[in-house]
């Protein structure tokens, strides 16, 4: 055995010495001139780019056979500039025909290449003619059919820009695979590349790439990886008159925010728009994108529908969408009315540019929402977004254990927000209703609120300042809560200088109740106010204002008995904490004992008078001008 390994080794050595020694010659032998003709011939048949070589030129057969081009610029077309240029180009040769003085390419490698892609307004670029040829050599049967299939690209530069939106954009540091298979009609390309700060991994292939180069259908699946999003595209596409794409669609990224910012699209609002998943079926012409069986989740949020969007010089996104369970709050978190104090209105500026941006078209309906500390049941709402005008729609609610509808509109005008709000609250529970809308926590029943309201500013402090408009509140069968007017009337009926006492204790009842204000430059004013309750009648006149947030008003509190006692009051002081006292002099005149000291003309019956309201109300009143009092007063400042 032996023995005849060793005989059979002596005729394979031979064959590897006269191998290697007709290697050694070729190289010797090889017409370098002619190699590189060859190259540059089946580069320019296979891409239709001509070679325009300035540096040296490296030709290897041993140990590896290849031949390096520097310093190197293709350009196809008939185009003055290049559409490539590399740094080193090298060819690999296929090594059994390079023996029989054949050159054939195995493989390019293309080292710091920059690429220019330069889109016309008429859809071509200047790649036009390079894909044409490559769909052309790659046609079954043809002359001059591809004889190498791969290209490697390595630390290349990708420069675009579109002539007729003059966007542009850089791809840095990408190092690419280019699979291109002469026995097979599919495409690969995978590989990595820097876009706008972020290292993006991806993947794209082609069932039959002689037909996607020819605009017909071909299978296609593409990736697409980085930190702020990832995309995945599996379904056929079509270039016959425009882009045609057809297939399951499917987006994923940690924060919508983020992605938006990165992709250099508006991003809308301050809050929310985190975690965010969508999956669709997608059908893609041109600029315009329609997703059936869509699948989308944001923010937790999670809603099914169809949307559509198209980018033809204006972004405009349609949509509706149906949800189990949705939660604005997110949204909404960010926008304050009033400042941290709670007193006063935020005075921060609106951030307005998020409505000239996108148009917008969209129908939701969630059978329950969540908007801050409001629980609202089935829901159907609509928006819509057009040139800077926001409008937004309810078309029923159920909330506060009511129906409620309405309209609001925001339209820009420069820094200036316009607002127009209109809105219907039926058989409500006015405790959770005023509360929430309004902050006031004393009413309680249910009724009716109808809002009409229109304002222009550029925060909110400036929309309560030129807010213009009626209100309407109709009640039954609740309370007021602070006051028990009845106790407090029979008391001062039978005692009228008992004391100040504790005004703002209880609650009085009422059977109907009817509020009715109208706005005028952030200035609420009474037109009428009327609390009818089984045993007293309120009836109040004045004036509110909603930028200082401050009551200055009068009523009258009346015994439904046959005396029919009657208490004129004031309510004075902040929205959330009124002073609410008497009319003094109403008091005194009914009690058999003060009442002559009213009928007093000398300056001390006067302070004696001062003295008893003092001590009724609790509130200090000024002195008259008049008096020895304000005399006094006013010596003692001239002296100081």
């Amino acid at each position: 055995m032996a023995q005849g390994i060793k005989r059979l080794g002596t005729p394979i050595a031979a064959l590897l010495g006269v191998a290697l020694i007709a290697l050694i010659a070729t190289s010797w032998l090889i017409n370098r001139d002619a190699l590189r003709k060859a190259v540059e011939a089946q580069i320019r048949d296979v891409t239709g780019l001509e070679l325009n070589v300035a540096g040296n030129i490296d030709i290897s057969v041993l140990p590896a056979s290849y031949i390096s081009f520097h310093d190197v610029g293709l350009k196809g077309g008939g185009t003055s500039d290049p559409a490539l240029h590399v740094d080193v180009l090298t060819a690999n040769l296929r090594l059994l025909p390079l023996l029989l003085q054949r050159f054939e390419i195995a493989d390019l490698t293309l080292l710091r290449p920059r690429i220019h892609v330069s889109l016309r307004p008429d859809g071509e670029s200047n790649w036009t003619p390079f894909i044409q040829t490559i769909a052309r050599t790659m046609k079954p049967g043809a002359d001059n059919q591809v004889s190498f299939s791969e290209i490697r690209i390595q630390d290349g530069v990708l420069n675009y820009e579109d002539a007729a939106t003059h966007a542009t954009e850089k791809f840095e540091d990408i190092d690419l695979s280019l699979a291109w298979p002469s026995i097979s009609r599919s495409f690969a390309a995978t590989g990595q590349f820097d876009w706008r700060g972020e290292r993006v991994d991806g993947s794209i292939s082609f069932s039959d790439f002689v037909a996607a180069l020819s605009g017909d259908r071909s299978g296609l699946k593409a990736r697409i990886a980085s930190t702020p999003l990832k995309l995945a595209f599996d379904g056929s596409v079509a270039n016959r008159t425009s882009p045609m794409m057809e297939g399951t669609l499917t987006i994923d990224s940690p924060s919508l925010r983020n992605a938006l910012r990165w992709t250099g699209q508006p991003q809308p609002g301050s809050g929310g728009f985190g975690r965010f998943a969508l999956k669709a079926r997608a059908n893609v012409v041109g600029a315009s994108i329609a997703l059936t069986n869509v699948n989308v989740e944001l923010d937790g949020n999670t809603a099914e529908g169809v949307m559509t969007y198209a980018n033809n010089g204006r972004q405009t996104l349609q949509a509706t969408l149906a949800a189990d369970a949705l939660d604005f709050t997110p949204y909404i978190s960010t926008f304050r009315l009033l400042a941290s104090g709670a007193r006063d209105w935020n005075r921060q500026l609106f951030d307005l540019n998020g409505l000239s941006t996108t148009d917008l078209d969209m129908r939701l309906s969630a059978a329950r929402l969540t908007v801050g500390a409001s629980r609202l049941g089935r829901t159907a709402i609509g928006a819509n977004l057009r040139n800077g005008t926001l409008a937004l729609s309810v078309g029923e609610a159920q909330v506060y254990g009511g129906i409620a509808k309405g309209s609001f509109g925001i339209a820009r005008s420069d820094t200036v927000a316009d607002v127009k709000a209109q809105f219907q609250f039926t058989d409500v529970d006015l405790q959770a209703c005023a509360s929430e809308l309004f902050g006031l926590n004393k009413l309680s029943g249910r009724g009716n609120i109808n809002v009409s309201l229109v304002a222009s500013g550029s925060s909110p402090f400036g929309l309560v300042q030129s807010l213009d408009g009626t209100a309407t509140v109709t009640g039954h069968d609740g309370a007021i809560a602070g006051i028990n007017a009845e106790q407090l009337l029979k008391r001062l009926e039978r005692r009228p200088l008992s004391g100040g006492g504790n005004f703002r204790n209880g609650s009085t009842p009422y059977d109907n109740l009817t509020i009715a204000l109208k706005f005028a430059d952030g200035v609420a004013t009474a037109e009428d106010i009327r609390i009818e309750g089984p045993s007293a009648k309120i009836t109040m006149t004045g004036t509110a204002s909603v930028p200082t947030r401050e009551y200055d008003m009068k009523g009258v509190a009346s015994l439904n008995t046959a005396s029919g006692f009657q208490l004129p009051f004031v309510v004075q002081g902040p929205w959330d904490d009124p002073l609410i006292f008497p009319d003094s002099e109403v008091l005194i005149r009914r009690s058999p004992f003060a009442a002559p000291l009213l009928k007093g003309k000398d300056d001390k019956s006067g302070d004696t008078v001062r003295s008893v309201i003092e001590k009724i109300t609790g509130v200090k009143r000024p002195a008259p001008a008049d008096s020895p009092t304000a005399e006094n007063t006013k010596e003692n400042a001239k002296s100081n």
